[in-house]
This record gives structure tokens, sequence and C-alpha cells, in this order.
């Protein structure tokens, strides 16, 4: 994976698009990495997303979801073909309905 390739991620608890900025050697990431440096952004309308209010994240590659064919140079802001919002759509409620059954779960178990 390069600089500017764009991903879905799980960044703080959260599904997000990324943009990966550069392995922590400085070159190409590779999966021995420890980290993956990366912009974040969150969703701003159909198809669209901004720099979210914490742009840059620090994040374990086993936290990334799906990586797309693409690339992007901008940094504020991403505009996803229709296949890749979809599949955004899809992990996002699937990691929701994830951590509601958690949260069922833990609430079941303390009563």
């Amino acid at each position: 994976m390069n600089r500017g390739t764009v991903a879905i991620a799980i960044v703080q608890h959260q599904v997000m698009i990324i943009q990966l900025v550069q392995a922590a050697s400085g070159c190409s990431h590779h999966r021995r990495d420890r980290w993956l440096d990366v912009y974040t952004y969150t969703p701003f309308g159909d198809h669209l997303f901004l720099a979210s209010s914490v742009p840059q994240a620090r994040i374990a590659p086993s936290d990334l979801l799906t990586v797309f064919p693409f690339r992007t140079t901008t940094m504020d802001m991403i505009e996803l073909p229709a296949q890749a919002h979809q599949e955004f759509l899809q992990l996002k409620a699937k990691h929701q309905k994830k951590q509601e059954n958690l949260w069922r779960a833990w609430k079941a178990k303390s009563r």
C-alpha cells in the first residue's frame, strides 16, 4: 500500500474512511508494519467525506477493513465511487450492530 491509498478502517471504535500517509518506517506500508499513519474522514453527504475533527491517527494494520483500488492526493475531502460508498455503509451498519449486541450482552450479564 502506498501513500494516498484510500481504505475503510476502525479508528477510535468508529468505522471511518482513511487515507494512508506513510508507514512509520517512512516507506510504503507492508504487512509487517506495526502502525499505519493515516488521515481520517467522516461522512459529509452523499459519497462525500471531509477531514475529521482529529484528522491524523495511527492505527494497527489489523484495523483495516477494506482497501480500495484507488488513491487520491487530496487531504481535505474525498468523494467515493458508488460501490465504495455502499461498502462503507454496509461495514458501518455491521459494526454498529456488533457494538449494540455487545452492549445488550453486557447489560444482560450485569442484571
